[in-house]
């Protein structure tokens, strides 16, 4: 909604309106009403001013008694009654002020703030389309009444025009992808395409666009019928890998599909998102085809300045997940040789190892993780939980009592310290202490129970 902006400002221009109508007549014509009509108008401003609206208006219908034709009066008796949530009085007065001055831009913001404060939308569009023609700047007021009314198409075409001429903004972005979600859009887009691949079957853009819009709409099934189409027609055409790899790899043909995955990944003419779905397709599949491993190694360097996902480091999780922990560890190693600050990466490994009793090689990058992150708790457990497998156990217990100081709140990480240390006790031949740990780490896993 447009705000009432510089009306401290009218009192002044009203005074110059006064001085100018004044001055066009004789000065003992009208001494006297001059005086009256000043005083009823300085009452009707000092009222407004302390909210007494319904005296301010007593006081300007009194001036309006003096010059019915005064189009500063009706603007503002419009706005005494838009106070009031008068709106048809408040509209009746704005509308006369306009047909006595339709050149006062603020009157036409008057008769605008009573259409949006009664949601007549469609009428405030009527008035803003009015509007632009004094500031083109409302013409990012009228996007928003478009979307309000669902003007789809008009709402469209001027982001595209405000985009060409003043640049992108991130609220007309937000209405644009709003607009594209809509069921209503989708239908027509898709009709439209569906139209110009049959106008124009050769065109690769109308089958990419088709694509693009119904992965978007997570309707894989039409994408890869379009893909399928896109094959047929051009079949050098990056895009038709899509279809080419979907349908090796339902016939279980990996040499093939990994072909198509290269291809997909290489291009950059396919949109991330896809490239994205089909690794992960193909991810899958090696799971149960161990033997295409080394392609899968190769499609992971595709994604090296991906930020938005860690694809090795997911590839791990993967492999974590399914307690492949050979293949969890060498996919965290290599996430880790390109972000070796990623903590969460890191604790993943460690566990990796942990898992995999590659103990040798924990306890080193524990302890040099120690040295770089001496307040990190995580590391001395993991320092501490690898001496005591190597039956090192008075570093560990040494580790793990100067580690369990900076635990907060994490329970978890309390009772597996708690384990270690009665691990490195026993390994010390200390009995009671040993007890006394166990006792406490039992005590804390039933809480988190």
């Amino acid at each position: 909604m447009i705000k009432n902006k510089l009306y401290t400002f009218i009192f002044f221009g009203m005074l110059f309106q006064f001085i100018t109508v004044f001055s066009q007549e004789e000065p003992e014509d009208i001494a006297l009403e001059t005086s009256e009509f000043q005083v009823a108008f300085y009452e009707s401003l000092r009222e407004k001013g302390i909210e007494n609206y319904d005296k301010a208006i007593t006081a300007l219908q009194k001036c309006l008694s003096l010059e019915p034709n005064n189009s500063v009066v009706h603007f503002e008796l419009g706005k005494n009654y838009l106070y009031q949530k008068d709106y048809k009085n408040a509209n009746d007065s704005f509308e006369k002020a306009t047909q006595l001055d339709p050149n006062n831009r603020w009157y036409w913001v008057g008769l605008y703030d009573v259409s949006y404060a009664t949601r007549d939308y469609l009428n405030a569009i009527v008035i803003m389309k009015k509007l632009i023609e004094f500031k083109k700047e409302y013409k990012e007021d009228l996007v928003s009444l478009y979307m309000f009314t669902q003007q789809y198409d008009e709402a469209l075409k001027l982001i595209d025009e405000l985009t060409e001429t003043v640049g992108k903004t991130e609220m007309r972005e937000q209405f644009r992808s709003q607009i594209k979600t809509t069921t209503r859009y989708q239908g027509q887009e898709t009709e439209k395409l569906l139209q110009a691949i049959k106008n124009n079957p050769k065109v690769e853009d109308n089958y990419v666009a088709l694509i693009y819009l119904y992965s978007e709409n997570n309707q894989e099934d039409k994408a890869l019928e379009i893909a399928k189409m896109l094959e047929k027609e051009i079949p050098n055409s990056d895009w038709a890998q899509v279809s080419l790899f979907k349908f090796n790899i339902d016939k279980n043909d990996g040499n093939n599909a990994a072909l198509a995955m290269h291809k997909i990944l290489k291009s950059p003419k396919i949109d991330r998102k896809i490239k994205h779905r089909v690794f992960n397709e193909f991810l899958i599949f090696t799971k149960n085809n161990p033997s295409f491993s080394k392609e899968l190694e190769t499609a992971i360097a595709y994604f090296q300045d991906d930020r938005e996902v860690k694809v090795a480091k997911e590839v791990g999780k993967f492999y974590q997940q399914k307690s492949d922990w050979v293949n969890a560890v060498k996919y965290y190693e290599i996430y880790a040789k390109s972000n070796p600050d990623d903590l969460e990466n890191t604790l993943l490994l460690f566990n990796a190892y942990a898992q995999n009793n590659q103990f040798q090689v924990l306890v080193k990058q524990a302890e040099e993780n120690l040295e770089l992150y001496p307040l990190q708790p995580d590391f001395y457990y993991y320092a501490g939980l690898a001496n005591n497998q190597l039956k090192n156990f008075k570093k560990a217990k040494d580790q793990l009592e100067s580690g369990i100081d900076y635990i907060v709140d994490n329970k978890s990480l309390e009772a597996n310290f708690y384990i270690q240390l009665g691990e490195a006790y026993h390994g010390l031949g200390d009995t009671k202490k040993k007890e006394s740990f166990f006792i406490k780490a039992d005590k804390l896993l039933k809480e988190i129970k």
